[in-house]
């Protein structure tokens, strides 16, 4: 699977992360931390993954070299992983060092 630092955020909880997601080979899933999440079709599910065990609808994007990561409609808190936060300052959003 391929690896990507991202944000994910809980539509239900309302929680935001950014942590490392791994992708199946046609998107159509992902795994963050043990959890499954299948892409959602259309309709009123408000992200665009979904834990098809929980039925929990969650928004996954890219980070931002600007940050604002949230998704555009719930400006949350958001969470960095410790494992991704010297890759996520230095990389992402260009600092020399991790904050």
């Amino acid at each position: 699977m391929r690896s990507r630092i991202m944000y994910l955020e809980n539509k239900e909880t309302g929680e935001g992360r950014i942590g490392r997601i791994s992708f199946s080979r046609t998107y159509q899933t992902v795994c963050y931390k043990g959890i499954t999440l299948h892409r959602a079709g259309s309709g009123k599910i408000k992200g665009n993954f979904f834990n098809p065990d929980t039925l929990e609808e969650y928004w996954v994007s890219g980070c931002k070299k600007r940050g604002g990561d949230y998704h555009w409609a719930s400006k949350v808190p958001v969470i960095i992983d410790e494992d991704v936060k010297e890759e996520y300052w230095t990389s992402i959003r260009g600092m020399k060092s991790a904050v």
